[in-house]
Formats: structure tokens, C-alpha cells, sequence
């Protein structure tokens, strides 16, 4: 018998695989493949097939053979033959299938007509002109060496532009040598603490200490990777560093300095002072999270911890709320001495992010595209945040927002024991956001309160309105009574 397997693609103008294995005669297998490619749904009804000589010549076998094969399936009404038309699979009638009760589809709450939970720019804004005309010059530019195996820090022209930008903007101290391209905040720590698939481990170890209030999903990767997390308590300055010294176990801190998330605030200097000094006296670790330090409205723009020792900080950055999401790109700025560890954590090529988005990052940042970007939305959510800031001055005098000198999204205050309630009537109202228990550690022992994360940057620009009316009808009215604390 000749090949297995047989590809028929040239004479059909579709690939299709004909199984030649199996016991029998040459032509009682052909039959046997041929029905079953029809019985299967690989040959479709009306299909043409090719000339029996030339199906003879692409099997090695016989032409009587094929065409005994093909009189055969025609008289069993598989196939049709017509003068001037060739052999085709005959339009039969699909064998009835067993009729089935469709199981009742689970309950599903409905869409959300507004969405107010943080985390996402609002996408209308994408700066789609620029990005392409971004995109064409860099590939344009491109030398022929950049579509072939690469640096696994990144593209050298990104992590150039990504320098001059993080110096200029965020004071940050760095050269391109140190930068590590990632394709986000999740990904930056599992090549850190282990957890990329098809990776090594990460080179940090725990315990690791997290501010009290955070995005949850953060710590499970740390937890995922074996580091077990140990919370500070918040106040008005932010993480309190101090607690540290009661930790000689933990080796390093996450902290979101320059907007802690979610309460809002930047770290005082007194405190970033205090968490460098930790780090140098007991050779600990910090790993800053600047996820919008670029959005600043009513304070001056407040640099990166990373500026005052570069050897004890990772700087960690995106492009999830200046750009999008859906640009899978961030970095991170390494001390020296984990550059080797974390490329090693990364591994292969599959992890890396897409070169040709790369190069249109570099060019749209070294355009100046991506400041005009930032300027432009700085401005629009600012307006936002205002009119959030007015409405809850004019009808609810009682609620206060927080939070709100930068960042996209703010902390409405609510009396005691009337998130949970509060979070229910905005769901009846069709808004999706959440509480701030939602984002408290487990551990935590220190509550920030009873408040709402208003996400002022998602709704698009036509529909912010009305999702601030729907959220003014949702806030509990000044003399609610309490349920308890959230939890």
C-alpha cells in the first residue's frame, strides 16, 4: 500500500485526508474511505472529485481500480456522475439525528446597562489612526532581522523609547539593558515569582507583605507560586511601611505608590524615605506598581520610588490604562542582579510578546503620539470625574469621593454598614461596580470603611450621563440605617 494517508487538495481545490489503511483489497479500502469521508461530513454534498485517472495517478493505484470504486458509491447513491459535470458527492439526505430535549439553560443575570467598575480606559478612545500610521512606519523601518528569533528583554527600539519616556515622565533610573518587556502587570509577576507556563521558576521567594486593599488576583499569583502574603494596614499616607519592622520573615513589598489602589492617595515621602531604608537595611525588595501614574489632575505629578534606588526596586508598568487592555504590553524595570533570573523564568519564544506590536509601541511613543495621547485623556477624565464630583455635591452631599486627585476611578464613602446594600441596589439598577471589601485581604485586620469603587474612565463618553444618574439612585440617602460592616 502506498502512503496512509493521501492529500487530495491540488485536484479538489480543498485539503481532504483519505485513510488508505485498513485491511481489504485496494478497492474495497478506496470504497471504505471514500464513503466514510462522505458519512463524516469531509466530503460535502455537490462536492467534485477528481478524474478517476488522475485519483489513479495521486494513489498509485490502478485506473480500473478507482473507477470500479467510483461505480460503485454511484450505484449505492454516495456520489452522481453526469456527461460534462464529473463525479460528485450525490445530495443526500443527512441520516436523522435523535431529537433531544434541550436542557434549560442555567440562570443568568442580565447584561449590565452600565459599567462603573475600574480597571479599563474607555476603549472609544483608542487612538486608532495614530496607532496604525504608528504601525506602518515601524514595519517600514523594520531591519529584516527583527522577524527572526530575538531578545527576550524585548525589542531594543521599544526598550529605548520606554527609557527615554519613563526618565522623562516618571523618574525613573534606568537603561534599556534592565527593562524586560512583558505583556502585563500578571505576567511581570509570574516571571518574578514563578507561574509562566512552559517556564522556570521565578528568582523571588517570599514571604512578600501587600498593601491591605488590593486587586485580589495579584496575591493568588503570589500565593499560586508558594509566597505566602502578609498585609499592611492603610491609612490617609498610605501603606504603613512601619509595620514591616514587625516582619523579619518577609523579604519585599508590593506597594502602589503613587495611586494606592483602591482607596486612592499617594504613598507619603516621609514613608517612601522609610520603605528604601527597610529595603537597604535588610536586604528586602520592593515591587512598584505604577498602573496610572500618568493620570494626575489636581497635584503635581508625583515620581517613581524606583528613582531613589534602583537596586532595591522593581518598577513595574503597562500600557492597560493609558492605551488598552487589549495591547498586551508591559515592563519591567529590573535590578541588575534579577535581569538573568527573570529572563530565565521566561523562557521560550511563546511567551514573548508580538514583535510587530512592539515596534509600533516604540515609534507611537517616540512620535510623541503617545503624550499627546495621555494629555488628550487626562483631560477628558478629568471633566469626568468632575461632573461624578458635582452631581454627588448637588443630591448627595452626604457621600464623599475620595481618591480623586488622580487615577481613573474614585471611592465613594458611605455611612457605616451600607456597602452590601449599596452594591445590591446598584445591581437592581443595572450597574456593574464593586464595594471595597471586595479588594480587602483576607487577613487584613484594619477595614477602610464602607465605600463604592466608581470606575470613571469605562462607560463610553454618551452613556457616562446616565450611568451617573442610575449610581445617584443606587448611593443609600443620608439617614440609612446600618446592616452591619461589609464583608
Amino acid at each position: 500500500m502506498p502512503e496512509t494517508w493521501v492529500n487530495l487538495a491540488e485536484r479538489m481545490g480543498s485539503d481532504l485526508h483519505v485513510d488508505l489503511s485498513g485491511p481489504g483489497s485496494r478497492r474495497a479500502v478506496l470504497i471504505r474511505a471514500l464513503r466514510n469521508a462522505v458519512r463524516e461530513g469531509w466530503l460535502t454534498p455537490g462536492t467534485l472529485l477528481p478524474p478517476y485517472r488522475s485519483l489513479a495517478a495521486d494513489l498509485g493505484l490502478a485506473r480500473n481500480t478507482v473507477a470500479d470504486a467510483y461505480a460503485e458509491l454511484i450505484a449505492e447513491g454516495w456520489l452522481t456522475a453526469r456527461q460534462g459535470s464529473g463525479t460528485r458527492v450525490a445530495e443526500r439526505a443527512a441520516p436523522p439525528r435523535p431529537v433531544r430535549k434541550p436542557k434549560p439553560a442555567p440562570a443568568r443575570p442580565a447584561t449590565p446597562t452600565h459599567n462603573l467598575r475600574q480597571g479599563a480606559p474607555e476603549t472609544a478612545s483608542f487612538p486608532r489612526t495614530a496607532w496604525l500610521a504608528a504601525a506602518r512606519r515601524a514595519l517600514i523601518a523594520a531591519p529584516d532581522e527583527a522577524f527572526g528569533p530575538g531578545d527576550p528583554r524585548g525589542r531594543i527600539e521599544l526598550r529605548r523609547a520606554l527609557g527615554d519616556y519613563l526618565t522623562r515622565a516618571r523618574g525613573v533610573r534606568v537603561d534599556p539593558e534592565r527593562i524586560v518587556v512583558c505583556s502585563g502587570f500578571a505576567h511581570a509577576l509570574r516571571l518574578l515569582f514563578g507561574g509562566s507556563p512552559g517556564a522556570g521558576a521565578g528568582p523571588l521567594r517570599g514571604p512578600f507583605a501587600v498593601e491591605s486593599y488590593g486587586l485580589r488576583f495579584h496575591s493568588e499569583i503570589l500565593e499560586g507560586a508558594g509566597v505566602r502574603t502578609v498585609p499592611l494596614s492603610l491609612d490617609e499616607q498610605g501603606a504603613r511601611v512601619a509595620e514591616l519592622a514587625g516582619q523579619p520573615r518577609v523579604r519585599g513589598v508590593l506597594l502602589t505608590p503613587a495611586h494606592q489602589f483602591p482607596t486612592g492617595g499617594p504613598l507619603h515621602p516621609s514613608r517612601r524615605a522609610s520603605v528604601i531604608d527597610w529595603a537597604r537595611t535588610g536586604d528586602g525588595l520592593i515591587i512598584e506598581d505604577d498602573y496610572d501614574g500618568e493620570f494626575r489632575y489636581d497635584r503635581v505629578p508625583v515620581g517613581a520610588v524606583q528613582g531613589l534606588d534602583p537596586e532595591r526596586v522593581v518598577y513595574l508598568g503597562s500600557v492597560s490604562k493609558s492605551l488598552s487592555p487589549a495591547v498586551r504590553i508591559g515592563w519591567m524595570v529590573l535590578p541588575r542582579h534579577l535581569v538573568d533570573g527573570v529572563l530565565a523564568a521566561k523562557g521560550g519564544r511563546e511567551a514573548w510578546v508580538s514583535v510587530p506590536d512592539q515596534l509600533t509601541l516604540a515609534d507611537f511613543i517616540a512620535s510623541g503620539q503617545y503624550d499627546r495621547h495621555i494629555r488628550r485623556m487626562r483631560q477628558r477624565y478629568r471633566r469626568r470625574r468632575d461632573q461624578l464630583v458635582t452631581a454627588l455635591a448637588e443630591r448627595a452631599p452626604h457621600i464623599t469621593a475620595t481618591g480623586i486627585a488622580a487615577g481613573l476611578h474614585a471611592v465613594l464613602r458611605l455611612p457605616p454598614g451600607t456597602e452590601a446594600s449599596a452594591v445590591k441596589a446598584a445591581s437592581w439598577q443595572g450597574i456593574a461596580l464593586d464595594g471595597l471589601a471586595a479588594f480587602r485581604h483576607p487577613q487584613a485586620t484594619m477595614p477602610a470603611g464602607d465605600g463604592l469603587v466608581i470606575g470613571y474612565s469605562t462607560p463610553p463618553e454618551h452613556a457616562y450621563g446616565a450611568a451617573i444618574e442610575a449610581l445617584l439612585r443606587a448611593v443609600p440617602p443620608s439617614d440609612a440605617p446600618s446592616e452591619g460592616p461589609a464583608e
